[in-house]
């Protein structure tokens, strides 16, 4: 937890940096514009949740969320308020779902529009509006943020709700030593967007990714940008580190590794 604790802390450091107009970091590739996917028409109810997922917002309350009394809700969706929410309960690998819409009025461009994220301990999936909206590629919609742009835009319009199915598999260290690097997969509105990417490091505006040891468990966080983004029926399912499950010794059948050799 004490090591949660100082990412959070050092994580937190990092914003008050770029408050202060401290260099933004770019990584110097340039990447492929993603292609337009149309994703279909916005779900006309939230999506089931399973019965083992745990809730972490049913359009009651944030009573799961660090700091859920800033964030405002209004007939059964939540609204970024003032300052990042953390969930109160910490994760291995997991599955996480999230429902979010931008704002419908369309105000500002590129990174101030629309934006927020989802965070499993320091690493950042970009919440934007990328609907016609053009900005850095590893920073729109659905980009691990800083480390690589989603594989296609599947974005919907301002205001129509989507969906993050987002798969984070947590590294593994040995101390100060990485022994297995952490993966993440990400659904959007039932496009593949991120495909088993190894992640390179924590988020950060200001420095390249590195990775940094930290506790096994982490939060699921949600980032405050300025911008009022709405969420609703947030659930997540802690899942086991190994992409297949044991087989008894004696039994004929063996597994597949469907992922392959694994970093």
């Amino acid at each position: 937890m004490k090591k949660t604790l100082f990412a959070i802390a050092a994580i937190c450091a990092c914003l008050m940096m770029v408050s202060v107009n401290a260099q933004e970091w770019k990584s110097g590739i340039q990447w492929k514009e993603p292609p337009v996917v149309d994703p279909g028409p916005e779900p006309a109810a939230p999506a089931n949740v399973p019965s083992d997922a745990i809730v972490l917002f049913d359009g009651k309350d944030m009573s799961a969320w660090n700091n859920g009394e800033n964030w405002k809700i209004v007939d059964g969706v939540v609204y970024s308020g003032r300052g990042y929410v953390s969930t109160k309960q910490v994760f291995g690998s997991i599955q996480l779902h999230v429902e979010f819409a931008t704002p419908s009025e369309v105000k500002g461009e590129g990174q101030g529009r629309g934006n927020s994220g989802v965070f499993y301990g320091p690493y950042e999936i970009q919440v934007l509006d990328s609907y016609i909206n053009k900005t850095y590629y590893d920073g729109q919609c659905g980009a691990l943020y800083k480390q690589n742009p989603p594989a296609v835009n599947a974005c919907r319009k301002p205001g129509e709700w989507q969906t993050y199915d987002i798969i984070f598999m947590r590294p593994i260290f040995d101390g100060e030593k990485l022994v297995k690097p952490g993966y993440v997969t990400v659904f959007q509105n039932g496009v593949l967007i991120q495909n088993h990417l190894r992640i390179i490091g924590e988020t950060s505006f200001v420095q390249p990714p590195k990775i940094t040891s930290f506790d096994e468990k982490q939060p699921v966080r949600l980032q405050d940008h300025g911008n009022p983004v709405r969420f609703r029926n947030i659930w997540v399912r802690e899942i086991s580190d190994s992409p297949v499950q044991p087989i008894e010794d004696e039994s004929p059948v063996k597994p597949i590794d469907v992922f392959g050799p694994q970093d």
